[in-house]
C-alpha cells in the first residue's frame, strides 16, 4: 500500500511540475505575442469629409419650431462629426479646411446634394469618400399627418409648438458615401431618432433653451439635447454614424501619388508648383530630389530614365488650388527645380 501510495504522490508531482513548467513558458511567451500582434501593421484610417446636410425639405417645419430659419444641416453636421471622431473608425476632414475650399470654390447651398459637386469638394480635400445626404423629417406625429405642402396652417403655434396635443419628436436623415473620383454612391445609410417622451412644444423639456440665431443653432450643447427635439436629433444622428462605421469596408483609402517641382526658395519656406487640385493637402511629407542625369533613348531621343540623387524631405504647412509651401524636415540646399514627390497616407 505504501508503495502504490509513494507512486500515486510521485506522478502527482510530476504532473505538477510539467503544468508549471508550461505556465512559466506561456508567461514568457505571452508578451512577445503580445508585441507581434501591436507590431502587425495597420492600414491608415480613411479620410471623410462630411458637406453640410440639406435640409430644405423639413425648411418649413424646422422654422416653426425654432421661429427662424435655422440651418439644421449644419447642426446635424456638426453633431454627426463630433460621433464619428469619437468612435475613431474614420479621421475626419477638419471643418475650418472644409469651409475655406468651400468659400474658394464659391459653392453654394445648391450644391449639397448634387454628387458631381460633393466628388470635387472631396478630392480638393483630400479625403477617401465624402459624405452628403439630407434631414427628410423634422417635427413631429401630428405634423406629418395633419400638415404637408408649403406648411400651411402653422401660424399662430408659436415657438416650438404644435397646437394642445402631445406628440413625440422625430427626425430622419439620410446620407450617402460618395466616391470622390467617379461621383458614383458607393454605399447609402440612414439615421432615425424619436424623442422618448411627449410633449406640446418640440423645444421644451430642457428649460430655457436659447441656443440659436443669426441662423444657426448649437445642437451639441447640453441644454439642446435635453429638449424633446434636441432627444429626436441627438438619437438619429447616433444611428447614422452607427450605419456609417458599418459601411466601412464599401469603399478604400486612396492612394494619391503628387509629384512636381520647387519653384522658389524663401528663406525657410519652400514653395512647390503644386497644389490642392492634385490631391496635396497641409501636413503632407514630400521627398526631394535633384535630377544628375537623363538618359535618352538613342533612336528616338526621348528621355527613358532619370537619375537623381536624394536631397531632403519637407512637410506642407499651406497649400491653395496650385501652390504649396513646405519647410524642411530633413535636409538642406533645396534648388529650384528639385523634384518632389509623395505618396498622400
Amino acid at each position: 500500500m505504501k508503495k502504490r501510495l509513494s507512486a500515486a504522490v510521485a506522478i502527482v508531482c510530476l504532473l505538477t511540475a510539467g503544468l508549471e513548467a508550461r505556465g512559466r513558458m506561456a508567461a514568457r511567451q505571452a508578451p512577445e505575442a503580445q508585441g507581434a500582434a501591436a507590431a502587425q501593421p495597420q492600414g491608415r484610417r480613411k479620410l471623410l469629409a462630411i458637406y453640410d446636410f440639406d435640409y430644405g425639405t423639413v425648411r418649413t417645419y424646422s422654422t416653426a419650431i425654432f421661429g427662424s430659419d435655422i440651418d439644421v444641416g449644419k447642426g446635424i453636421t456638426d453633431l454627426l462629426t463630433t460621433d464619428l471622431v469619437k468612435d475613431g473608425t474614420y479621421r475626419l476632414v477638419d471643418r475650418r479646411i472644409l469651409d475655406k475650399i468651400i468659400a474658394e470654390q464659391n459653392m453654394s447651398n445648391s450644391d449639397r446634394f448634387d454628387s458631381k459637386s460633393a466628388a470635387k469638394l472631396g478630392k480638393l480635400l483630400g479625403a477617401d469618400a465624402i459624405i452628403t445626404g439630407s434631414i427628410t423629417q423634422f417635427g413631429n406625429e401630428t405634423q406629418n399627418k395633419n400638415i404637408g405642402g408649403a406648411g400651411g396652417g402653422w401660424a399662430g403655434y408659436g415657438l416650438g409648438g404644435f397646437s394642445h396635443k402631445k406628440s413625440k419628436a422625430i427626425v430622419t436623415i439620410d446620407a450617402r458615401i460618395v466616391d470622390i473620383d467617379t461621383a458614383e454612391i458607393l454605399g447609402v445609410a440612414k439615421g432615425h431618432g424619436e424623442s422618448s417622451r411627449e410633449s406640446t412644444s418640440l423645444t421644451g423639456g430642457g428649460g430655457n433653451w436659447h441656443g440659436f440665431g443669426a441662423g444657426h443653432a448649437d445642437f451639441g450643447s447640453s441644454d439642446f439635447r435635453s429638449t424633446i427635439i434636441g432627444e429626436a436629433v441627438n438619437s438619429a444622428v447616433e444611428a447614422l454614424a452607427a450605419d456609417l462605421v458599418a459601411n466601412n469596408a464599401k469603399f478604400q483609402a486612396r492612394t494619391i501619388v503628387v509629384e512636381g517641382v520647387i519653384a522658389a526658395v524663401d528663406g525657410g519656406q519652400i514653395v512647390l508648383n503644386v497644389g490642392s487640385k492634385t490631391g496635396l493637402k497641409v501636413g503632407d511629407q514630400m521627398s526631394v530630389e535633384r535630377v544628375t542625369r537623363e538618359i535618352k533613348d538613342p533612336t528616338t531621343g526621348q528621355v527613358i530614365r532619370r537619375l537623381a540623387t536624394p536631397v531632403g524631405v519637407i512637410k506642407i504647412t499651406d497649400v491653395d488650388a496650385i501652390s504649396a509651401i513646405g519647410v524642411a524636415l530633413s535636409g538642406t540646399g533645396f534648388k529650384v527645380g528639385d523634384a518632389v514627390k509623395t505618396v498622400t497616407q
